[in-house]
């Protein structure tokens, strides 16, 4: 059943830390994530994957980077923001004895927007520099150099080359993740942002109509709502993965009462 809040309170945590493996966005760095990270509980264990500067950036070239820093984790929960949304759907298909639940966090299973496939020809290193140079104008004529956010997008603008976002962008033009969606076997949460322009909300309805089991929470903020509302953030994820954890106590529960009364 289909529900939708704007959390208010931090749920019941387990006892023990959960590990919940971050993938992160285009700029594929931990950078962007960081108030997300101090913000979680410490009964969650965040591993952030990060993105090679070069190299194979195509979602299946990814997911072995994803698998592999899996290969000493037990059991965990993923949360893919935006453009790795596709990403943690294909590492819970991958990897179902290891992930536990999704997490969708303003993100998408098709091309967000139709303009995008539409300028595949064009995803390429020089137009993509014009287009963050673009983008990222008014944050250097609007916001004060000690504003948080500016300062983390310089330092993504130093350490992420055009190439490399363009090579991402070329992976969304061509993604198609609904078949992942509608067998994913795990519990999934969307977590949507209020004010994003860069993912529209029918990407979220998508979601929802196509598996109506998700879990949609609704979080104030643009695009990157994680970085600017993180306790918003950290207090969904922190409900989701424990009401996840109270429904595996109870199953496991109710199977050594059956073994022992067998």
């Amino acid at each position: 059943m289909r529900s939708q809040r704007r959390h208010k309170s931090r749920a019941t945590l387990p006892a023990v830390a959960t590990t919940l493996v971050l993938l992160p966005g285009l700029d594929g760095t931990e950078i962007l994530l960081e108030p997300l990270v101090a913000a979680l509980p410490q009964s969650v264990r965040p591993l952030v994957i990060t993105y090679p500067p070069a190299g194979d950036n195509t979602y299946a070239g990814l997911l072995g980077l994803a698998r592999r820093a899996l290969a000493g984790v037990a059991e965990c929960h993923v949360l893919g923001w935006s453009f790795a949304g596709p990403l943690a759907l294909m590492l819970a298909a991958a990897e179902p004895a290891k992930v536990r639940g999704v997490i969708l966090a303003a993100s998408f299973v098709r091309p967000p927007t139709p303009l995008l496939g539409m300028l595949g020809f064009a995803l390429a290193g020089p137009p993509v520099w014009l287009w963050r140079a673009a983008r990222r104008a008014p944050l250097w004529l609007l916001r004060p150099r000690s504003d948080a956010l500016r300062r983390a997008k310089a330092q993504t603008w130093q350490r992420v080359a055009a190439r490399d976002v363009a090579a991402r962008l070329r992976a969304i033009a061509g993604v198609d993740a609904r078949g992942l969606l509608h067998a994913c076997e795990q519990p999934l949460l969307y977590i949507a942002s209020t004010r994003d322009a860069i993912v529209p909300r029918r990407n979220a309805d998508e979601v929802l109509r196509l598996r109506p089991a998700t879990r949609l929470v609704a979080i104030d903020g643009p695009h990157l709502a994680l970085f600017t509302n993180p306790r918003a953030a950290a207090a969904a994820i922190a409900e989701f993965i424990g009401e996840d954890a109270r429904r595996h106590q109870t199953v496991t529960a109710d199977r050594e009462y059956r073994a022992a009364s067998s």
